[in-house]
């Protein structure tokens, strides 16, 4: 989505990229989806009652203009609503990837890659997967984080070189696969 001169002037060439952004599809397996969905339910529903009903309990309280735990509850209120927001808008914006149709020779999301960091010659495995399907400590890493970006499209034998926040990572793929789903 490009702004127009005027559109940029309004809201900025910061804004402009977030507006951008909110319009890109995201790609998740059906698996990842349905996780997310759960999760929405679960915030909708439970955590969005309780967090009502301690409102409601602190309003009893008293003078709201010096009740603390009324406050903290509409803070908590409102992040959860910026929670449940934000998620509506990934769902919305999903799209369901087969990876049965992807191909097997570069990275794609869904792949299994097997790199070896060429500054501490260790090897390292990445799995690069959806919204609702990243887990840092198994490494399976969102294909829109800096190194599943870095990886995308990169064939085995290719070494590529990327920019994160603590500096340069060095790669080189040595083999690309796809876990069983």
């Amino acid at each position: 989505m490009r702004m127009t001169g005027r559109a940029i002037r309004r809201f900025g060439r910061d804004q402009e990229q977030e507006i951008a952004m909110s319009t890109e599809r995201i790609p998740m397996t059906r698996e990842g989806y349905d996780k997310l969905k759960a999760d929405l339910d679960r915030m909708s529903t439970t955590e969005m009652i309780d967090v009502t009903k301690r409102i409601a309990t602190a309003r009893e309280l008293g003078d709201l203009s010096e009740n603390a735990e009324y406050h903290a509850a509409r803070e908590d209120q409102g992040m959860l609503q910026a929670r449940i927001d934000s998620l509506r808008d990934k769902l919305s914006r999903a799209y369901f990837i087969d990876r049965s149709t992807l191909p097997s020779d570069i990275v794609v999301f869904g792949s299994r890659v097997k790199v070896k960091d060429l500054d501490l010659a260790e090897e390292e495995v990445f799995e690069l997967v959806g919204p609702g399907e990243e887990d840092y400590d198994q490494n399976k890493i969102l294909t829109n984080s800096p190194i599943g970006q870095g990886l995308i499209g990169k064939k085995k034998g290719e070494t590529v070189e990327i920019q994160v926040p603590m500096g340069k990572l060095r790669f080189k793929v040595l083999e690309i696969s796809f876990p069983d789903a």
